[in-house]
């Protein structure tokens, strides 16, 4: 018996076009979007808890996002009528902090399962029927940057969804990478030396805009 081949776009290919009727009206993705960053995020089912907690906190965080330029772009596999009800739903409820939430970022209708099964959301591990809380960052230029993938039953981080953000854009802006759990304002790390002269010219480099810790780990110092 030959098994399934299943596909799914990877870091650095361009995000898989696509067009869908959401509850902000149609879209194109990602024609739609050129120039800003998007967060593509699907989740398993409409009126189920752990969803509801994520889309008031992403509702609650939809100005923050709006300033790095992202939007926001969620997804399930249920009707638009369902996500025009659920919607309705999340502003009566009281939850932490959050009271009155409306979310005002597009929901994907995909009964069909298009868009889940051309992004990989899909997998029948988890369920043949849900989406899995799966993550996709694209860029400006619809390129997709970060994957992160989420069991049914696990609720997202969404401070490192925005740092993610944070730390792509830094990269971009500055060509550098980020350390370990970077945050803005932290030093960033120097692309490793290509060669033995440049190693040697960074370790005898005294200025105080860099420092290096052996010749293939140097970092840029943040200015204050």
């Amino acid at each position: 018996m030959s098994e399934t081949v299943r596909s799914m776009p990877l870091i650095g290919e361009k995000a898989p076009a696509f067009t869908a009727i959401t509850t902000q009206g149609d879209i194109n993705f990602p024609k739609d979007y050129e120039g800003k960053w998007v967060i593509l995020f699907s989740h398993p089912a409409d009126f189920t808890p752990v969803c509801t907690t994520e889309f008031m906190t992403f509702a609650s965080m939809a100005d923050d996002f709006k300033a790095l330029n992202t939007e926001l772009v969620g997804l399930s596999v249920d009707s638009l009528y369902a996500h025009i009800a659920w919607l309705r739903k999340i502003k009566e409820i009281e939850w932490k902090d959050f009271k009155d939430i409306e979310v005002h970022f597009p929901l994907i209708e995909d009964i069909k399962m298009d868009v889940a099964k051309l992004y990989g959301m899909i997998q029948p591990g988890q369920s043949n029927t849900q989406a899995v809380r799966a993550v996709f960052v694209v860029d400006p230029k619809g390129i997709i940057r970060t994957i992160l993938y989420y069991p049914l039953s696990m609720g997202r981080n969404f401070d490192e969804l925005k740092r993610i953000i944070l730390a792509l854009q830094k990269a971009d802006k500055d060509g550098v990478a980020t350390p370990a759990d970077w945050r803005p304002g932290e030093d960033t790390i120097v692309p490793t030396a290509g060669s033995c002269g440049t190693a040697k010219e960074r370790m005898e480099d005294k200025s105080d805009d860099t420092y290096c810790l052996d010749w293939f780990m140097c970092f840029k110092r943040e200015k204050k």
